[in-house]
């Protein structure tokens, strides 16, 4: 009787030891294939929806008569001390402190663009997916400053994102048909981003860059 009545307790604990042993190793299947590569920016539109959505896109020479980047104001004030740019740290890193002017002082950032992790906010970028100066070349120059202010500071498109500072600025204003992350895994999610973020502020694209664009797109 007693073994019967004690039998459950140790039941109880060899489960809790199973899932003990099971939790421990999916934390180390995240620890080695690290962070997913969707989990940067706001998930963009689907590639059937990005391919719809290019085909409607006007295609037009770009011109960048006028380009000034403070037309554009961003960093702006989010909530409390937190500006653009923390709170995208904040959503894009691991296990991130914050002082109190919501400064990023300890945590990792895994950029999605290189592979690469980096330890120190002051490594990381926070990229315009569609650059400020495309955008201008795109039809942004005849926007108010409030609209570009929006598309400069944009949280719910997947526009911004935190990547490595020196890939960012290889990158600088190129658009798919100069430049594409060196993770050629994340061409089709840059790709629908792109499109998504083009689309919904009615930009347009140049030649190259649409032919660019459907080429990674029928490829997802």
């Amino acid at each position: 009787m007693r073994n019967a009545r004690t039998r459950p307790s140790i039941y109880a604990r060899r489960r809790l030891s199973v899932l003990a042993a099971l939790t421990g190793l999916i934390s180390l299947a995240a620890l080695f294939t690290g962070p997913s590569a969707q989990a940067a920016l706001p998930t963009p539109v689907s590639a059937a929806t990005a391919r719809s959505y290019l085909a409607s896109l006007t295609v037009a020479t770009e011109d960048r008569t006028g380009y000034n980047r403070d037309l554009f104001p961003h960093w702006i004030t989010q909530s409390g001390t937190c500006n653009t740019r923390e709170v995208v740290l904040r959503r894009d890193g691991s296990n991130v402190v914050t002082d109190s002017s919501c400064a990023a002082v300890s945590g990792s950032w895994y950029s999605v663009y290189d592979g690469a992790t980096w330890y120190a906010a002051s490594d990381v970028d926070i990229d315009h997916l569609v650059p400020l100066a495309e955008a201008w070349d795109s039809g942004a120059d005849s926007w108010t400053t409030s609209r570009r202010q929006a598309f400069a500071n944009d949280l719910t498109r997947p526009q911004l994102i935190a990547v490595t500072d020196n890939v960012n600025q290889s990158k600088g204003d190129q658009d798919p048909a100069q430049w594409l992350p060196s993770r050629s895994s994340y061409h089709c999610i840059y790709a629908r981003a792109w499109v998504q973020v083009k689309y919904y502020y009615g930009l347009s694209v140049d030649s190259a860059e649409k032919s660019a664009l459907s080429s990674i797109l029928n490829g997802c």
